[in-house]
């Protein structure tokens, strides 16, 4: 009678258990195995013939061995000198722990094989699992299968490998394999970690295509990510994909895209889909509301937003404290701290805590109108309320204080900005350099532009050119020309407007020569005068020549348009006084 042979398989190419000798070691394993015996002893003679293919065969042929025995044999055989396991045996082992439901232990032997293979290995290693599945449905059924191709994809995922996880996904696909839903949760959630919502929404649709079955979060997250990074187009097409789909967009939808419409400034839009949620049966609540209030409140249409405030109280909805802060800061922007100090009392009697948002909002809103008290007061209150203040804080505080022109404030507050471990930014450091240079604290203008410089942070245009225009009202328009190289050096590009402090400086000194050869080095460098460049000059020429057609002229500024006006107007009166001397 002869001995029935197995189905090809590339494994079988390697080895043949048929043979003699190979049938015996894979007995003589089979037996060490199921008596769970002291492998050193029982097979340490076997030890110099064993290869990784007496593993994988003895897995075939013996399915009913103990599944911790054989692990246990698996991890000794791979100390053995001389002895190295395959990507083979690995995938037979993991087919075989997935079985047996021992899903941790058969996670980690991938884990092994995909740190070895690396990126980009997706294609092999699924391959190697899928010639080591095996014939017999009784030991490799198609739950285990689908398991062990769900547990490489898992893997990949956690190693970062999303193209390689992807690429699992569409091999079991095209294989035929059940599509592994947990797998496909998992990686969808990673992709949309990575903030990339295209990517996001390829994936989806090729999951959904696949049989995936669609659901309104997933839309709605994905059309989050979209409005966020300001991909109303991408969102709009999405949320019209839910209807595509056979599923009807949530409150949650219509709130996400009306947000999305409204930071890009489409109020009408917005409007329009709170109109449609009405026609379609879903109640605006809360948050379209508070979105849409934000929305008019950022566009200055205050009045608009209260009206839409009193709209969703008569519905009987309880604004939020996102609500009443929205409107206290569109009032506290307008300069309105009255009209958003009652919107603040309105919330407090709801009994909504206020954050540090709305105190941040009515600090600059008492800063703005002068009133550096209230905003102190509010400052204090902060820390009663248990709330820590921010960089936002101190910056309007500083701020405030500067344009009041209370340095001595503004710094006291700086220091305790800094005493708090709170780094200042560009705009705090803007704000310090405008106040110091505006009241005259040149050095201490300069020192905070140094610092500013080292913290790795880089002064715009308006910041230097405060500073040297607080150098030329000293008379120092040395330091002014010095702080001007300093800017090109840092890749800053001068306007004119710093050509004109600069200008003014110089005719302020009677260095008329001086001034017109910064004119012309203007001119050079494509940089235009305006009328302010040409009245400097017109005024200069009147201060220095003192002549009477000049101080004439000086009457008329403003009306000195460009370089060929302010020519001619010199050379006339010039002329005349030529004319008057020859006389």
């Amino acid at each position: 009678m002869s001995i029935p042979r197995p189905k090809p398989c590339s494994i079988y190419t390697y080895f043949n258990p048929f043979l003699p000798e190979n049938q015996q070691t894979l007995n003589a394993i089979s037996t060490a195995v199921q008596s769970r015996a002291n492998f050193d002893s029982s097979l340490r003679k076997l030890v110099p013939n064993l290869t990784a293919n007496h593993v994988v065969h003895l897995i075939f042929s013996h399915p009913s061995q103990d599944p911790p025995s054989l692990l246990s044999f698996f991890k000794w055989v791979a100390a053995q000198k001389g002895f190295r396991h395959t990507i083979q045996s690995y995938c037979a082992m993991t087919h075989f722990l997935s079985l047996h439901r021992m899903v941790p232990e058969a996670l980690s032997l991938l884990k092994t094989v995909v740190s070895r293979k690396g990126r980009d290995s997706a294609s092999s290693v699924f391959n190697a699992l899928l010639e080591t599945q095996g014939e017999d449905v009784q030991c490799h059924d198609q739950r285990s299968r689908s398991t062990s191709f769900e547990l490489l994809m898992n893997v990949y995922i956690d190693s970062g490998f999303i193209s390689d996880a992807i690429q699992c996904l569409r091999l079991v696909k095209k294989h035929g394999f059940k599509l592994p839903f947990q797998a496909c949760n998992y990686l969808m959630d990673c992709i949309m970690k990575s903030n990339t919502p295209a990517a996001a929404w390829a994936f989806y649709s090729e999951i959904l295509d696949y049989g995936f079955p669609p659901n309104v979060y997933t839309f709605n997250m994905i059309m989050h990510s979209f409005s966020r990074i300001g991909k109303i187009k991408e969102a709009q097409l999405l949320f019209r994909e839910i209807g595509n789909r056979g599923l009807t967009p949530s409150v949650v939808s219509f709130n996400t895209l009306i947000n999305g419409l409204c930071k890009k400034g489409d109020l009408e839009g917005g409007f329009s889909l709170k109109r449609l949620m009405v026609e379609e049966g879903i109640a605006p609540d809360v948050v379209t509301y508070s979105v849409l209030i934000n929305g008019l409140c950022r566009e200055r249409k205050i009045e608009q937003a209260c009206d839409l405030f009193d709209e969703m109280n008569e519905r009987g909805l309880v604004p939020n404290s996102i609500t009443f802060t929205t409107l206290i800061d569109g009032y506290c922007k307008e300069g309105n701290i009255e009209k958003g100090l009652q919107i603040y009392q309105k919330m407090m009697k709801k009994g909504l805590k206020p954050d540090l948002v709305t105190y941040n909002s009515l600090i600059y809103g008492h800063c703005k109108v002068g009133e550096l008290k209230e905003a102190r007061e509010l400052f204090f209150e902060i820390r009663k309320m248990g709330l820590r203040p921010d960089k936002i804080t101190y910056t309007t505080l500083i701020d405030g204080f500067c344009k009041e022109g209370d340095i001595k404030a503004a710094m006291e507050i700086r220091r305790e900005m800094v005493k708090e471990g709170i780094e200042l930014d560009n705009v705090a450091y803007t704000a310090l350099i405008a106040g110091l240079s505006r009241e005259g604290w040149i050095p201490d203008a300069q020192k905070a532009l140094r610092e500013m410089l080292r913290e790795g942070l880089t002064p715009d245009v308006a910041t230097y050119t405060m500073v040297i225009d607080g150098y030329c009202r000293r008379g120092d328009v040395m330091m002014g020309f010095k702080l001007l190289e300093e800017m090109k050096i840092n890749g800053i590009v001068p306007g004119v407007i710093t050509y004109n402090v600069l200008m003014n400086g110089l005719c302020k000194q009677g260095q008329m020569k001086n001034a017109g050869m910064l004119l012309n080095a203007m001119l050079n460098l494509g940089i235009a005068p305006d009328d302010v460049t040409y009245n400097i000059l017109l005024d200069g020429r009147c201060r220095s020549e003192g002549s009477k057609e000049l101080v004439k002229l000086r009457g008329e500024k403003g009306l000195v348009s460009d370089y060929a006006a302010y020519s001619s107007l010199i050379s006339e009166v010039g002329q005349r006084s030529r004319d008057r001397g020859a006389r």
